[in-house]
């Protein structure tokens, strides 16, 4: 009885001291929590009202690793390791928010405002919004951007895949032509521009005037210099799409292969209803990679043409004829100086590219199960 008695007295004493311990732990958790939510909140706020106090960056480390601590000294056994999982994950989701998360954020909040680019006097609503669908340059960019996409989208896939078909083949050199399709999408876009305008410009003309009378450049005219930028696109891009195409065939199971051609199917037969289908997410993943890229397109643009070029749209004579989205937006905010309608237009961009992509993955999807 006696012992039974002292062995009840002591467990009850140590499960005491341990709700104890739990209960100064957790607020000790709360605590820090409380106070790293606080330290952030300041921070973010004095960025906002661009504050000139030297401490916003000290105050945002401090608040994220009082967060950190808060997390981690949380008395729980079953999430406990959630909670360190997310501690090491920290790090990067964390800058993911300050850089991409955050900046979207406050665009979209500086796109309803009078923003020039240091601060904000008022909040106007959808004005920008409005003017900028009464701008035919700003029409004439989305509409450019439009078919320079669609154009791209087929020509760089189709393009990129024969070429991997080509380099899959057992012809001699083969290593030598997957790297030279390759290199020019190790070239910066800018210098690219600058070298293709040189060509255009230059090395062209001399041989067209000889051969074929043409003694004007590519450059020269609206429609030539767009064909020109999607000239230099298919020679940057499509070693690059090239490459995925080529290790998707060669994932292509050898004796599935082989068991066409005993059927006796031919090259067409296995092209058509065997390697295609099989290389169908493949062909989403380089679809997806064009749209996007052929969308975003701004450095050979401004390099090449910088958007100059003169074109009839809504019965007005423009002169931004070869200019697309990301150059307009580009120049609308850093040329003309107007950071809150650039602001606008970047979220219409924003808000198509993610429209686009979404029904482009569907789609090709879709196509994938069909296959």
């Amino acid at each position: 009885m006696v012992l039974s008695a002292r062995f009840h007295f002591i467990s009850w004493r140590k499960v005491y001291y341990m709700n104890k311990n739990t209960a100064s732990q957790k607020m000790l958790s709360i605590i820090l929590l409380v106070l790293g939510v606080v330290a952030l909140g300041v921070a973010i706020v004095l960025d906002m009202q661009h504050s000139d106090a030297g401490y916003r960056g000290f105050l945002l480390i401090l608040g994220a690793i009082l967060v950190l601590a808060g997390l981690y000294f949380f008395p729980t056994i079953e999430h406990h390791r959630a909670i360190i999982n997310f501690i090491f994950l920290f790090p990067l989701l964390f800058t993911f928010v300050i850089t991409v998360i955050v900046p979207m954020a406050l665009g979209i909040f500086y796109s309803f405002t009078d923003w020039n680019g240091v601060k904000m006097n008022n909040f106007v609503g959808f004005e920008n919004y409005a003017s900028m669908f009464k701008d035919p340059a700003f029409i004439w960019s989305i509409v450019l951007t439009f078919l320079f996409v669609v154009v791209n989208m087929i020509l760089v896939n189709v393009i990129a895949f024969l070429l991997a078909l080509m380099c899959t083949t057992k012809m001699k050199g083969v290593d030598f032509f997957r790297a030279a399709y390759f290199l020019p999408n190790l070239i910066g876009g800018i210098v690219l521009g600058y070298i293709w305008q040189f060509v255009f410009s230059n090395v062209l003309i001399k041989f067209t005037a000889s051969a074929f009378g043409m003694r004007n450049s590519l450059l020269a005219t609206s429609r030539s210099a767009f064909f020109a930028i999607i000239v230099v696109y298919l020679w940057q891009y499509a070693g690059y799409i090239m490459l995925i195409y080529i290790t998707g065939l060669t994932t292509i199971p050898k004796d599935v292969l082989e068991a066409s051609a005993i059927d006796g199917a031919n090259a067409t037969t296995t092209l058509f209803k065997i390697k295609i289908p099989m290389i169908a997410s493949t062909i989403t993943i380089c679809t997806f990679l064009t749209l996007t890229s052929a969308f975003k397109q701004f450095d050979v643009n401004m390099a090449l043409t910088n958007g100059t070029g003169s074109v009839k749209f809504l019965g007005k004579t423009l002169s931004n004829g070869t200019q697309m989205l990301a150059l307009n937006i580009y120049n609308t905010a850093i040329t003309k100086n107007n950071y809150a309608l650039g602001q606008a237009k970047a979220v219409l961009f924003f808000i198509i590219l993610a429209c686009v992509s979404i029904i482009q993955v569907r789609i090709s999807n879709s196509k994938e199960v069909e296959m």
